[in-house]
């Protein structure tokens, strides 16, 4: 099969487009580097033995985006492609709504006119708002998020789901995932912010590598375990070899199909420095600060029905996550750069 994947170099898309490789399936991916390297093109080859087909272009450029749909005769499509920070959608909202809604409602537009019948859409665990109860199940309802990246997941899945709706030959995996961690078992691919990083596993490694001082926990008067935020941290190779599983269920002709990719097990911010500390034989200095506007104190999945349809479940531990996490930050230590 050939698969456009876009958003494809980045740190999850990457670890798909490498699995997708492995698994023998052509790939093409459509990525504007706002948020990754070029270089990711090269060590996917080193990898894999083999380069995917590169198109340096934003979802949004219609025109573009066209010709590729063209030229390439895609069988289905993984759709990465995003801004992906909490904190900045909360900063610059109206820049979320206009990059991930807009270039989704390109794709969509698209993949009807070039009559592609298979999407696999990266979501978001933030799509839930503010648990009422955990572990989260996927007939929980959505919505009432308190950020706008997560409202712009919660408006491409209807999106998704009115075009389901209309045309019963469109199948359809909306993959609603938790906390990606760790790093390609090579140490060749992983996660690469630019700046200070956004996410807390990025942040612990470069804190380990001396790139920056200390660990900053934002807040520690959650109603938790120890008092910091809990979430669902599953391995990114995990989290590949979960979008081959949705891409061979829509090979079924399921419709629309809806799973959480997690764990199913929560890990605080104190417990993943432990686990870190204790995986790599390091010491990681943090200091306590306020809680971030948009963030909440617990998150983690039921992934029952990823495993029941699709006979996906997570294989590794948060010391798999961590070993991996760090094995990428020590050989790179300026990340692609």
């Amino acid at each position: 099969m050939k698969i456009l994947v876009t958003g494809g170099a980045g740190y999850i898309g990457s670890h798909t487009v490498c699995a997708l490789l492995k698994q023998g399936d052509e790939v093409v991916i459509v990525d504007n580097l706002c948020n990754s390297k070029i270089e990711v093109l090269k060590r996917i080859e080193k990898i894999c033995g083999k380069t995917p087909t590169f198109y340096q272009i934003s979802v949004q450029d219609e025109v573009k985006l066209d010709e590729v749909f063209s030229n390439e005769h895609v069988d289905a499509i993984i759709h990465f492609a995003g801004l992906k920070s909490v904190g900045e959608s909360v900063l610059k909202p109206d820049l979320y709504y206009s990059n991930n809604v807009g270039s989704s409602e390109v794709l969509i537009k698209l993949m009807k006119k070039h009559h592609v019948k298979n999407i696999v859409f990266s979501s978001s665990a933030t799509v839930y708002g503010t648990p009422k109860r955990v572990p989260l199940y996927e007939s929980d309802p959505i919505g009432g998020c308190t950020n706008p990246y997560g409202e712009t997941k919660v408006v491409i899945e209807k999106m998704l789901q009115e075009e389901a709706k209309k045309d019963p030959s469109l199948n359809v995996a909306i993959l609603r995932y938790f906390n990606p961690i760790g790093a390609h078992p090579s140490g060749l691919i992983g996660e690469d912010p630019q700046g200070i990083p956004n996410n807390l596993m990025p942040y612990i490694t470069q804190v380990a590598c001396k790139k920056l001082e200390c660990l900053n926990v934002f807040g520690n008067d959650y109603d938790t375990v120890d008092g910091t935020g809990v979430r669902d941290y599953i391995h990114v190779m995990d989290l590949a070899d979960g979008h081959l599983a949705a891409l061979n269920k829509l090979y079924q002709n399921p419709g629309l199909v809806i799973y959480n990719l997690g764990t199913g097990k929560g890990t605080s911010v104190l417990e993943l420095i432990h686990a870190f500390e204790k995986a790599n034989n390091l010491i990681i200095p943090y200091v306590i600060k306020p809680r971030r506007p948009g963030d909440i104190a617990t998150s983690y999945a039921n992934a029952d029905k990823a495993y029941q349809e699709m006979k996906w479940k997570a294989k590794y531990n948060i010391i798999d996550c961590c070993k991996d996490a760090w094995n990428w930050q020590k050989n790179n230590p300026n990340g692609y750069n």
